[in-house]
């Protein structure tokens, strides 16, 4: 193993790391909203309306993202309705097609995970808020939003991690991250090793940061669920001046 070489080549993959995070990031926004209406169409919407939630669920989840990257990229500007159309700008970008094609895919994955995270909590908390006095929509946003994000959070958790990892399929349409780099070093050099060795670190380092991250947040989540520590119960003891 050349050490030398692979640090260079680890400061040359970085130049990609911007592209790759602002890929993940803009794919994990867009698809967290088209999560939630696919969702909402699914729980609460007319039956023609769910029936096409599941078509979209089932085209996203039973064809393979580097598929529907190229239908993108490759396949609507062979349609002349989109290449007059206003959007074709955008569409004619391999960035926007990325963009477009880890959306739509993220957001029927992320679709079932909120449907879970929603359906997890027992319609006797949505009725005795409602009994209490609260409006639906108020009974949600205080009652059922924030227990269902915290049942979702360890599976939408693993949803971003592929996410960030299925970034790398954008360099197949021409676009320079993390593994644009790596294939045009390693054409540049023949030095599969150790160039495929630096970009996985670099992915590994990025996940690990993310792992963290979703960690921290389901740990302030689930604050009320871990035992209280006989430290904490010996001082709350003092406060109220009970005796054990």
């Amino acid at each position: 193993m050349d050490f030398p070489f692979l640090w260079q080549t680890v400061r040359t993959l970085s130049a990609g790391i911007p592209l790759t995070l602002l890929l993940a990031t803009l794919s994990v926004s867009i698809g967290v909203v088209i999560a939630i209406a696919i969702a909402s169409a699914r729980l609460w919407g007319p039956l023609w309306l769910q029936r096409a939630a599941r078509f979209y669920i089932f085209v996203f989840r039973g064809t393979p993202l580097l598929v529907q990257m190229f239908l993108i990229y490759y396949g609507l500007g062979q349609f002349d309705a989109v290449r007059s159309s206003p959007l074709w700008p955008v569409l004619r970008e391999p960035f926007w097609c990325a963009i477009l094609a880890l959306a739509l895919n993220t957001g029927a994955y992320g679709s079932e995970i909120v449907r879970g995270g929603l359906q997890s909590v027992g319609h006797g908390q949505r009725e005795a808020a409602i009994a209490c006095g609260m409006s639906p929509w108020l009974a949600f946003r205080r009652i059922v939003l924030p227990q269902a994000v915290r049942q979702a959070l360890p599976a939408y958790g693993n949803e971003l991690i592929l996410l960030c990892k299925a970034t790398s399929l954008a360099s197949m349409i021409t676009l320079m991250e993390i593994t644009g780099l790596a294939a045009k070093l390693i054409s540049d050099t023949y030095r599969v090793i150790e160039v495929f060795a630096a970009a996985g670190t670099i992915y590994l380092a990025i996940n690990f940061v993310l792992t963290r991250i979703v960690a921290f947040a389901d740990h302030r989540l689930t604050a009320h669920l871990r035992p209280v520590s006989a430290a904490k119960t010996a001082t709350d003891t003092r406060l109220t001046g009970a005796k054990p």
